[in-house]
C-alpha cells in the first residue's frame, strides 16, 4: 500500500539552454560634463559669488555708516536726557529730605544741622553723590535693579 502513494519526484534542473550570465561588470556612471567644463563652471560660480558678495558688502557698509551717523546724531540728546533725569532725581531727593526733616529744629537741606558736610571743598563745587545717597528715597526695587545690573546682563 505504501507503494501506491508514492509520487515520482521532479528534480529541479536548469532551464533548457542554461541560465543567463550573471552581470558582475562595473557599469560606469554617465558623465555629463568633462573635467574642463566642470572647472570652467567652478570658476564662473566663484566669480559670480564674489560679485554678489561685493554688492552685498557695499550695502552693509552703507547701512553701518548710516547707523553710526544716526547714533552720533542722537547721542548728545540721549546724554542731555540722562543728565536731566539725574538732576530731577537729585531734586526729588532734596525735596524728600526737606519733607522728612521739616520738624527737626535747625535742620537745613544739604547740611548736617546747619554745618557743611564737605568743609575743604568750595561751596560752589559739585560733589557727586554716592550710589546709596542717590537712591536713598527711591523704591527698593529700583535700587536692587541698579545695584545688581552687572548680574542681570
Amino acid at each position: 500500500m505504501a507503494e501506491a502513494f508514492q509520487v515520482a519526484k521532479k528534480q529541479d534542473l536548469p532551464p533548457p539552454g542554461g541560465y543567463k550570465p550573471i552581470p558582475f561588470k562595473r557599469i560606469p556612471a554617465k558623465s555629463y560634463f568633462s573635467g574642463y567644463t566642470m572647472f570652467a563652471g567652478f570658476i564662473g560660480m566663484t566669480i559670480g559669488s564674489i560679485y554678489l558678495y561685493n554688492i552685498t558688502y557695499k550695502r552693509i557698509l552703507k547701512d553701518e555708516i548710516e547707523m553710526r551717523s544716526a547714533k552720533m546724531a542722537i547721542y548728545p540728546a540721549l546724554l542731555a536726557e540722562r543728565d536731566r533725569e539725574y538732576l530731577k532725581q537729585l531734586r526729588r531727593n532734596r525735596d524728600a529730605e526737606a519733607e522728612l526733616m521739616r520738624d527737626v529744629p535747625g535742620w537745613e537741606v544739604g547740611t548736617y544741622y546747619g554745618e557743611r558736610v564737605y568743609k575743604l571743598i568750595p561751596p560752589d563745587q559739585w560733589v557727586e553723590p554716592i550710589f546709596q545717597e542717590y537712591y536713598a528715597h527711591s523704591d527698593i526695587k529700583e535700587w536692587n535693579k541698579r545695584a545688581n545690573i552687572k548680574l542681570l546682563s
